[in-house]
């Protein structure tokens, strides 16, 4: 009998186990009908390299190509905004509007071209959205003194739930393979799910049923707009921005049990370490994950999932793909290095703004990484 998700996380020792060793190389296949010709995503990485009116820059074109070129089955590109007032760093590039999809369906066309799948990441940065980018007060489920944010009317929460929609319908005409919802990293969606954020008392804030309603109405909008041949995923992050990992877990099941997307993505921050919440420090943060039954929706995981053993370790614990991201930043190849060499170590950092631009990193997106502790020799 095969082994669960649950032996898999767990009993790490038995012959089960050892027969069941998940090889990098392998294929997934989605419930959607799409393959992904191995097991490494690049995550969706802040970068500010394309321009500021939201139109891809040459810089992020190549800087995503490349990673195709390395091997990734899977390139997402980075945090991409729904509304003009949704950005949330300098540079980011857009998808509100249809006068971005040139760009896209050039970005779209070299992705695939080396046989990875296209997906777009779906984001508004809600209060997060600095003032002097936008020009006027970002805007929270609820006042946020703190962050100068006003809340959005019942009717702004619906423009914000069909603009998610019709970005999505965009992305599909862009030639984008699919879309990941950013529900995660203390964003729109995350400040919604956060009962210490959202102190709404209509049908958008109170219980975690209506915290949530905006994150499924999002989802099934773009389910039904976009066909069950569109690739849908769903970021979340457990832990930090008021979340509550008992909340997302709750979050995810409901997900799995409505089948109606093909991947959760959750940013766990560091793979390896326990939960922050004390009563949930019976298993690692991530067992708490590999633990569900996903049935027929795909598991990937973030957080310093760094080195060839860190990618087996965490692809032998019952998670079907990795994403990363400062693996990713240092070596364009890095899956193909790991499918080569299991035992592949990065570069260490900090590295030189010469072994970035050599990886495909923009003037701008290495200025960016500077401000890293530690990441770019100064």
């Amino acid at each position: 009998m095969p082994c669960s998700r649950f032996q898999r996380s767990r009993l790490i020792t038995t012959p089960c186990i050892r027969t069941m060793i998940v090889k990098t190389d392998s294929p997934i296949s989605f419930a959607c009908g799409l393959s992904m010709k191995n097991r490494f995503m690049l995550a969706p990485m802040t970068n500010c390299q394309s321009h500021e009116d939201g139109q891809l820059s040459d810089d992020e074109l190549h800087w995503l190509t490349m990673r195709a070129k390395g091997q990734f089955g899977l390139v997402m590109t980075c945090a991409s905004h729904v509304q003009e007032i949704g950005k949330g760093f300098p540079g980011q590039l857009g998808i509100f509007s249809d006068d971005l999809m040139d760009g896209h369906k050039r970005l779209t066309a070299s992705i695939k071209e080396h046989g990875s799948l296209a997906v777009i990441q779906l984001h508004h940065a809600g209060m997060r959205s600095p003032k002097e980018l936008i020009g006027e007060a970002p805007v929270c489920p609820s006042d946020s003194e703190k962050h100068g944010a006003r809340s959005l009317s019942l009717a702004e929460i619906h423009q914000l739930r069909d603009d998610f929609i019709a970005a999505a319908i965009r992305a599909k005409k862009c030639g984008y393979d699919g879309i990941e919802v950013h529900g995660a990293h203390g964003y729109i969606v995350a400040q919604f799910l956060s009962k210490a954020v959202n102190k709404r008392t209509d049908e958008y804030g109170g219980s975690l049923e209506n915290r949530a309603r905006l994150l499924f109405e999002i989802v099934d909008g773009i389910r039904n707009a976009c066909g069950k041949e569109f690739l849908v995923g769903v970021r979340l992050s457990p832990e930090r921005f008021g979340m509550e990992l008992s909340e997302a877990k709750a979050i995810c099941e409901r997900f799995i049990k409505e089948d109606k997307i093909d991947f959760l993505d959750v940013s766990l921050w560091d793979c390896f370490k326990m939960p922050e919440e004390e009563q949930h420090q019976d298993k690692t943060l991530l067992q708490h994950f590999t633990d569900l039954d996903y049935g027929n929706v795909k598991l990937t995981v973030a957080g310093k999932i760094r080195t060839g053993q860190n990618v087996q370790q965490i692809l032998d614990a019952g998670v079907d793909f990795v994403s990363i991201g400062r693996a990713g930043i240092l070596h364009h190849d890095f899956p193909t290095q790991v499918m080569e060499n299991p035992t592949f170590i990065p570069a260490e950092t900090p590295i030189s703004k010469e072994h970035l631009r050599k990886e495909g990193l923009g003037e701008a997106f290495i200025k960016y990484m500077s401000g890293w502790p530690d990441f770019v020799i100064q």
